[in-house]
């Protein structure tokens, strides 16, 4: 078994357990690890260092995909074991600790992290843990189930410690497009004309020189927390769905639409389980992560093909997959995650993106990572990379959450992650406003009348309204545009009962 996984004769010398290899990883160092959205991660050699760290202080820098399983950012926060962490998490004991001061955090968009480092911007990486699910006799690491930045981690570091994951089916070789753009100013184009389009390899180039130990694991990937659609998810799906049709009989779209992309979570999932029940079909994927829906839609006949950077889903979709691969095989294709973000391809495929807001206000800037502004959640993610280049450029959100004490269209959001101009449809489950080719003034009518909670619509009106009398081509009451996140701090809720009678 080991000569099937390890076909290159001189690194089963180099087989190592979890405690050894993490025993390699030094004080300072800059460590990248495989793992996207909880997809594909290192799921021994982190969580040993955790433990290393409890008895023996040391400090790292921690670059990866995006998130990852298995609590691992939590147990290394815990253990205190990380200094700066970057581009992108999803853990509440790492979330702590970073709204704490004490882990550093830098919150990127996820298409930028390869190209910094490759531009020797930032410090670059001393050794990359990589999970795959085998290393092959012709210098190819074949990854599991995402690919994230692991292609240019193996390409920069001095050191490698592999993975191999024999939970994963080795069948799974041949679904990733491996490629590397050209350093600056060598770049060529990125020649993706369609989603299924191949460009690079099935498997990460790697110099077996630079391995000092392979580790073997046997663990499925922490599964995804797949809500099912309920009244309010099922009503913006409704109202997206209304307004593709709609642009279908204009012309301006087919049913086969452009490429979706939509982002992680169980909003966004259950989004795109809205497809599986209306008349658009032969629909293709151009994003970050392949969900359950996505799956779904497949199955259901409306997907032809779905290009992502990793396959993030429940434990019923990820046995499902792999007891069934052959049948999704030729339907997917996994890449870097600065080709699957890549603001040159996501233009050219005019990719409709559909991503989560925490809170936009009035004039369509949105709020994805912040709490009150300064408690950081998960981070940007890819939606920037996609907002600001895709045909279409669509924030979704409920209205009101907390029964209703909550409103997520506020005068001005307390952080701005996407600003007004890369933003055209914005969405809650009481409607739906379209900002293409309105000036601040028209959209802050649009906004209030189609997306607030009616609630919250006559506070938001008087707001705007006095904020006209003071003019502006923006109009701002600035000693009350943050006072809705003012007042929920103190009281609880957004505004007071009497303004809500």
């Amino acid at each position: 078994m080991n000569s099937e996984r390890i076909q290159i004769p001189t690194l089963l010398a180099k087989v190592k357990t979890a405690q050894e290899a993490a025993a390699l990883i030094e004080d300072g160092m800059v460590v990248g690890s495989s793992g996207f959205t909880r997809a594909g991660d290192s799921k021994a050699v982190l969580q040993a260092l955790a433990e290393r760290a409890q008895s023996t202080p040391l400090k790292i820098t921690l670059l990866t995909g995006a998130s990852l399983g298995h609590d691992t950012d939590g147990l290394l926060a815990e253990s205190h074991a990380l200094y700066k962490r970057m581009p992108f998490q999803s853990d509440n004991g790492l979330r702590s600790h970073i709204n704490d001061g004490e882990v550093l955090f830098i919150d990127q968009h996820l298409g930028e992290t390869a190209e910094l480092l490759q531009a020797e911007n930032i410090r670059p990486v001393d050794l990359a843990v990589i999970e795959v699910a085998m290393i092959r006799a012709d210098g190819l690491l074949i990854p599991t189930t995402s690919v994230g930045n692991s292609a240019t981690f193996v390409q920069q570091a001095k050191q490698l410690i592999i993975e191999v994951n024999m939970a994963v089916p080795t069948s799974i070789a041949g679904i990733h497009d491996i490629h590397i753009p050209e350093r600056y100013p060598f770049r060529k184009p990125i020649l993706i004309e369609k989603v299924d389009d191949r460009i690079g390899s099935i498997g990460i180039e790697f110099d077996p020189a630079k391995v000092v130990a392979v580790v073997f694991t046997n663990l499925s990937d922490s599964a995804a927390t797949i809500a099912p659609p309920e009244a309010k998810t099922d009503a913006i799906a409704a109202h997206l769905i209304e307004f593709f049709e709609k642009e279908v009989h204009k012309g301006k779209l087919s049913y086969h639409l452009l490429p979706l992309q939509a982002g992680i979570g169980k909003v966004a999932n259950a989004i795109l389980q809205g497809f599986v029940n209306s008349p658009f079909e032969g629909l293709t994927m151009y994003s970050e992560v392949l969900q359950d829906s996505t799956f779904e839609l497949i199955d259901a006949g409306k997907m032809d093909f779905s290009s992502a950077s990793s396959i993030t889903v429940s434990k019923e979709w990820y046995q499902k997959l792999f007891i069934n691969f052959e049948r999704y095989k030729d339907k997917i294709l996994l890449r870097p995650q600065n080709i699957s973000n890549a603001a040159e391809v996501i233009r050219r495929l005019g990719v409709i993106a559909i991503n989560t807001a925490i809170e936009f206000d009035i004039y369509g800037n949105v709020n994805s990572t912040h709490i009150y502004g300064t408690k950081m959640m998960n981070g940007i993610g890819g939606s920037g990379d996609y907002a600001r280049n895709a045909y279409l450029s669509i924030f979704v959100c409920q209205a009101a959450s907390k029964n209703d004490t909550i409103s997520h269209v506020v005068p001005m959001v307390a952080h701005v992650d996407h600003t007004e101009h890369d933003v055209d449809i914005l969405v809650t489950d009481f409607g739906l406003a379209d900002l293409r080719g309105l000036a601040p003034r028209e959209r802050a009518k649009v906004i209030i009348e189609n997306c607030a909670h009616p609630d919250y619509r006559e506070a938001l009106m008087d707001y705007y309204t006095r904020a006209l009398e003071k003019g502006g081509q923006t109009p701002h009451l600035l000693g009350e545009a943050l006072s809705w996140h003012e007042r929920l701090q103190k009281t609880g809720r957004m505004t007071s009962e009497l303004e809500r009678v």
